[in-house]
């Protein structure tokens, strides 16, 4: 891509919005689609089930005129693993590849680019039933036929897949695996074990996808939050490293460079905890590197060092800045931190980054004129894409910026009072009401910050 005339944002960047499909597209028991785990969870009082989710199953082309009306010309989704292969495993549901066929069809003929997940967090039920989840490598091999079987079906439609959704939750959120722990097992083992298998399973599907996709472009992808020491004591600091090489850095350097990074080979060590490694892996690994880097980026929190917790306890160190106002939910709100996530990013690996989430979630309601006046959101929008726009200066290759929902959708966890879109959905978390789409104050500028690539905002 050539940089434009006017600024630094260069022409073909990627504007969007991105979502998974089991917050956005409901038809949970439609089209032959099988049950997955997140329909299997439990719901908390006050909290959605994702049954309806906003309807995006039945509305994708009323949203998707919306979409184009806004200008966007990305558009971030999962594919649904449970709706084209419903236990996993098994018989390929023909109703299912063909929706996201249709899907696919209907962004690109509205000039919107599909960016493709794999999996986000969605397992088929029946495969963390029968082999609990990415805990067995039974589970990568049949990853890999899924795969396969869309990477085949969807060549000619998709060029931007991403395998997993923020794959450094698979060492310390086990559950979005579909796996399970008993007695007696040693956990941090076990999501060792559950994170070299991910590792694999993404390093096979690379492989799979630069076969059957020549020119298409795969991605790993991390949740990263950016961290500060809590303090300038040198132990503060040394422990912020750690948190940064565990949480960002492991998963980074693998996508990258095809072998883990050295931090983690001598913890492994230090500690007994070694995964069971098939004859292979590190060459398969070493051999399907990434073509971008990419993650998720919402926060920054401090980092305090906690004598005794070196280790495994790293996570109780992790603290709430008070510097910065937060959100309800307890997210600071941090644009420089994103600017310094990209620089630190692209400075260790120097790849191309595509941001495919980024965003803050309000309560919100219509107000007498059918809208939202989101003030806040243009606000916190705004000051990350300059910050973006600043580390593009400092030469940072960034390939396209996506925020979390074009429409509200759901949470992960079944808030739809968590809203993040440009586009209002008229639900709750218990009343459907009629679903209806009603554009906020934020559409109207995103609108013109797309128009102008990034010139005006």
């Amino acid at each position: 891509m050539d940089k434009n005339i006017k600024g630094i944002i260069p022409e073909g960047f990627l504007w969007g919005g991105a979502v998974t499909s089991f917050q956005s597209e409901g038809a949970y028991n439609e089209g032959g689609k099988g049950l997955s785990i997140v329909d299997k969870r439990e719901i908390k009082e006050g909290f959605s089930d994702w049954k309806v989710a906003v309807d995006f199953y039945h509305r994708y082309k009323e949203d998707i005129k919306l979409f184009k009306e806004l200008g966007i010309n990305s558009y971030r989704t999962s594919i649904s693993w449970a709706r084209v292969i419903p236990d996993g495993e098994g018989q390929v549901n023909e109703e299912g590849l063909k929706f996201y066929d249709d899907l696919f069809d209907e962004l690109l003929k509205n000039g919107i680019e599909p960016v493709i997940t794999l999996y986000h967090f969605d397992l088929p039920q029946a495969l963390a039933e029968k082999y609990n989840g990415f805990a067995s490598r039974k589970v990568v091999e049949l990853f890999a036929n899924y795969a396969k079987l869309v990477f085949e079906r969807y060549k000619n439609k998709v060029k931007y897949w991403i395998t997993f959704n923020e794959q450094n939750f698979s060492v310390f959120g086990i559950d979005h695996w579909g796996v399970k722990t008993k007695e007696g097992d040693n956990k941090e083992a076990v999501g060792f074990q559950v994170c070299h298998n991910v590792f694999i399973a993404h390093a096979k599907a690379t492989k799979l996808l630069h076969e059957i996709i020549p020119d298409g472009k795969m991605g790993g992808m991390i949740a990263y939050t950016t961290t500060y020491p809590a303090t300038c004591k040198p132990e503060d600091a040394l422990a912020n490293q750690k948190v940064k090489e565990l949480f960002n850095d492991l998963h980074f350097d693998v996508f990258a460079n095809g072998e883990y990074p050295s931090f983690i080979t001598s913890l492994w060590a230090k500690r007994g905890i070694k995964p069971v490694f098939e004859a292979g892996d590190e060459q398969l690994l070493k051999e399907n590197t990434v073509d971008y880097l990419t993650f998720s980026y919402y926060r920054s929190d401090i980092v305090e060092y906690i004598a005794g917790e070196e280790d495994g306890g790293l996570l109780k160190g992790i603290k709430r800045n008070p510097y910065l106002e937060a959100n309800e939910w307890g997210w600071a709100i941090d644009p420089i931190g994103f600017r310094i996530a990209l620089k630190k990013v692209y400075a260790r690996y120097r790849m191309p980054i595509f941001v495919t989430e980024n965003g803050i979630g309000v309560r919100e309601q219509l107000d007498e004129n059918n809208t939202v006046n989101d003030d806040y959101r243009i606000d916190y929008l705004r000051e990350h894409i300059k910050q973006m726009k600043l580390a593009m200066e400092e030469g940072v290759e960034v390939i396209g910026y996506l925020t979390w929902g074009c429409t509200d959708i759901l949470s992960s966890q079944g808030e739809m009072k968590k809203r993040y879109g440009f586009i209002f959905v008229n639900r709750d978390e218990t009343d459907l009401k009629d679903l209806k789409r009603y554009k906020k104050k934020s559409f109207e500028w995103f609108k013109q910050v797309i128009a102008s690539n990034g010139e005006d905002i």
